[in-house]
């Protein structure tokens, strides 16, 4: 069973930076993943923003995001980083991890239907 857990969230000012981590365990080996992060904000729905591949460290990146946010990860921690950049207010919400073994073909790192394998989030406020 896969496990997640964020941390690095907290208040930044308009323009500032956070770094949030997410540690996962529980993988199996010699089946290939996706980790991704997703963004709920207050009162919306919960979207992905970003994803990493553990095979080719493929990554992806919705438009609200690209060029301010950067996903990393490290395997000898098995930690996936997203490094946030030129925050802005529309940025506050709660940033979940979300993990899936052997996605199927279609699978869309948008659709949170699509991940079966979730942190409780850690949340971010940016403040103007």
């Amino acid at each position: 069973q896969v496990h997640l857990g964020e941390s690095g969230g907290g208040v930044a000012q308009l323009g500032g930076s956070l770094r949030l981590s997410c540690e996962a365990s529980g993988f199996t080996q010699r089946r290939y993943h996706i980790i991704a992060w997703f963004h709920q904000a207050p009162g919306l729905e919960r979207e992905g923003i970003s994803c990493i591949s553990d095979n080719n460290n493929a990554t992806w990146y919705a438009e609200g995001v690209k060029g301010r946010f950067t996903i990393s990860r490290d395997n000898a921690k098995n930690t996936v980083f997203l490094q946030m950049d030129s925050l802005k207010p529309e940025d506050t919400g709660i940033y979940y991890c979300a993990a899936e073994q052997d996605p199927p073909p279609g699978s869309n790192c948008r659709r949170s239907r699509d991940f079966s394998s979730w942190g409780r989030g850690t949340q971010v406020m940016v403040s103007s």
